[in-house]
């Protein structure tokens, strides 16, 4: 199936990030519209996804849009019932499509005190009163949610979920700005910061245009929290390959990566690849030993 899919800024859109994670990391790949958040092009994007108002929007193979996140995951367990958005566990389903449901319809204070900014980090924001009660409903939420589907590994009802899908923006927040966590519920940010498709997500949205100035804040600065990135740069060719280990194109552009020069067919396949080099599988296959 062909789907279309519209986002904004990767750096900051947390709907986008939701919407896009319903796809990568349920093995689905759809063609992407990018547009950018607070400019004039992004409701003139938007125009091609009528009746969407925000991102992400998603184009059906039928040419019908969906602009809204929970339903866009509904619609794309029904059609993919195998890759597993929701668990095959009828209590376990439930208790997901319940947390979904509070996710996106609550947390406001968090939401609106601490605006999604994955390309910094704070390590003090000075959460007012109302952020830490939401804070303290996500711990009880998480906690219940382990507690009741028997989850063993890292994710809230078993394997990875819709659910997690849309906690995603959450851990991005707590991490980027210091939250104040249990140490179960930093378990569970830390997965996060760890999974292939966030690593990649974040990877993109550091070199994904320019700051948005909306969500600069006046906060002492610390390093990412997540896994540390291999070591890159930018440089100069010849490279160990001829074809972009993304696209297979002629490579164009180059980067230095634990001390091996890679090619890629573009700037932005370079730089994303620059930015967390561990999170990209297709060019650390090409590293020789």
């Amino acid at each position: 199936m062909s789907y279309d899919l519209c986002i904004a800024d990767r750096g900051y859109s947390s709907w986008s990030l939701r919407g896009w994670l319903l796809f990568a990391a349920f093995g689905l790949t759809p063609r992407l519209t990018l547009t950018r958040l607070y400019e004039p092009g992004f409701a003139q994007t938007l125009e091609g996804f009528f009746p969407a108002r925000t991102v992400p929007a998603l184009r059906l193979p039928e040419g019908v849009v969906i602009p809204e996140s929970v339903a866009i995951a509904e619609e794309l367990a029904t059609r993919h019932p195998q890759a597993g958005h929701w668990p095959a566990d009828p209590k376990a389903r439930a208790i997901a499509r319940a947390l979904v449901a509070e996710m996106h319809a609550g947390f406001t204070a968090l939401r609106s005190h601490c605006p999604m900014n994955l390309r910094v980090s704070y390590s003090d924001c000075a959460p007012p009163q109302a952020v830490l009660d939401d804070l303290a409903r996500l711990d009880l939420l998480w906690s219940w949610a382990r507690r009741e589907t028997g989850a063993q590994g890292p994710w809230l009802c078993g394997d990875y979920s819709a659910a997690d899908a849309f906690f995603a923006p959450v851990a991005g927040r707590i991490a980027g700005y210091g939250l104040p966590v249990s140490a179960q519920a930093q378990a569970y940010v830390d997965a996060h910061l760890a999974h292939g498709p966030f690593r990649r997500w974040r990877a993109m949205g550091l070199v994904d245009g320019a700051d948005q100035p909306f969500y600069d804040r006046d906060y002492p600065r610390r390093p990412w929290p997540g896994p540390a990135p291999l070591a890159a740069e930018a440089c100069d060719g010849p490279s160990i390959n001829a074809a972009c280990p993304y696209s297979g194109k002629p490579v164009t552009d180059f980067a230095r990566i634990d001390g091996q020069v890679i090619g890629f067919c573009n700037p932005f396949c370079r730089d994303k690849t620059v930015a967390d080099p561990q999170a990209w599988p297709q060019a650390m296959a090409l590293l020789q030993p």
